[in-house]
């Protein structure tokens, strides 16, 4: 197979892979920048992005709006001809804030899921900054590309298809996770709902799939059944790259298979882990400390998710919530991101 370009528009990725979004502090300019300066798509997650402003606690959205500004910069510093994306999540208060900061400080893409982004094209018109919906369904695809269409006169310049393997929050029940649905079956239904838009808007519109995908070989197969891409985010945290702390990357490197599991998340989603005693014994209801979701259950919730997922970035392993992906069990060993394209380019090049 040849090396696969991944174009958005004038952007073009050396390699078909886009970093996935993780948060809290997991990719920030380090990983985001040094796999742009790769050839891939870099992306900062904007979840509390300002956990170590030292007013976060008491200013929260201006540390964050000034931690996003600060962040993607670096990370344009570390690869000036690089391509880096934000990861926003609908379902974040000020979400809108957010959006007209990466745009502000130069963002190339904005990927958006945790809800359907259906008022992302306000925050971006007129600017340069492309914009990519994260779905788990065909449906979910087509409410938001009709009303982009409608209300914005715009079409995604990428859609993420993000399958019920991937790490963190996900989207989809307790029952479908369960009968563990093929993303490349629903990356189809996807590919069937953007041919319209591209005919209309006379682009392409690269389909990515997310969730489950490791190793190089993982990539090419995905590539050969039609994917125009892969996100990969689980296979970034054991770098040395990678902008949490040491304890959180051991914590894959020592995790089995079957510590990995799906939890209830307090924000009412399930979401998959690496269990530790921590969340196997929660402590029962707790403050929300920032009220950074729209609708967490702040009366009722078990512990609050930006407060272990703070310590988890630290490396506070007791009291945190070590969000992975399917395959965390696979990590042996820390490596750089330049291992990881040799190791993505050589099954490509096969």
């Amino acid at each position: 197979m040849n090396l696969i370009h991944l174009p958005f528009g004038n952007l073009k990725a050396k390699f078909p892979i886009i970093q996935g979004g993780m948060g809290v502090g997991i990719s920030l300019h380090q990983l985001a920048g040094h796999v742009a300066k790769n050839g891939g798509i870099g992306v900062i997650s904007a979840a509390q992005v300002g956990y170590r402003e030292p007013d976060f606690l008491t200013n929260t959205l201006a540390a964050n709006l000034r931690s996003l500004k600060d962040e993607l910069l670096k990370a344009k510093a570390i690869a000036p001809q690089g391509i880096i994306g934000v990861n926003i999540m609908v379902a974040l208060k000020h979400y809108g804030e957010y959006a007209k900061k990466a745009v502000e400080a130069g963002a190339d893409l904005i990927i958006s899921g945790a809800g359907l982004p259906l008022d992302l094209p306000l925050f971006t018109k007129g600017s340069a900054t492309k914009i990519a919906p994260i779905v788990s369904s065909g449906k979910a695809a087509s409410v938001i590309c009709r009303m982009w269409d409608r209300k914005h006169q715009v079409a995604p310049d990428c859609i993420v298809v993000e399958g019920p393997l991937a790490g963190g929050h996900l989207g989809f029940s307790h029952e479908t996770i369960a009968e563990n649905p093929d993303v490349l079956d629903i990356m189809k239904e996807v590919k069937e709902v953007v041919k319209d838009y591209e005919n209309k808007y006379e682009k392409a519109i690269p389909v990515i799939v997310a969730g489950g995908f490791y190793t190089g070989e993982d990539v090419r197969l995905a590539l050969e059944r039609g994917a125009d891409g892969v996100q990969m985010g689980t296979r970034f945290v054991t770098t040395y790259e990678c902008d949490a702390a040491s304890a959180y990357k051991e914590a894959y490197i020592k995790a089995e298979k079957e510590d990995i599991q799906i939890i209830k998340s307090p924000v009412g989603m399930p979401g998959r882990a690496i269990l530790n005693d921590y969340i196997k014994n929660t402590p029962g209801n707790n403050a929300c400390f920032y009220h950074c979701i729209e609708k967490c259950g702040v009366t009722t919730i078990p512990y609050c998710i930006s407060k272990v997922l703070i310590a988890a970035a630290k490396g506070d392993i007791e009291h945190a919530l070590l969000f992975c992906g399917s395959n965390a069990y696979k990590a042996t060993h820390l490596e750089t991101v330049a291992d990881i394209f040799d190791e993505i380019k050589g099954a490509l090049e096969k």
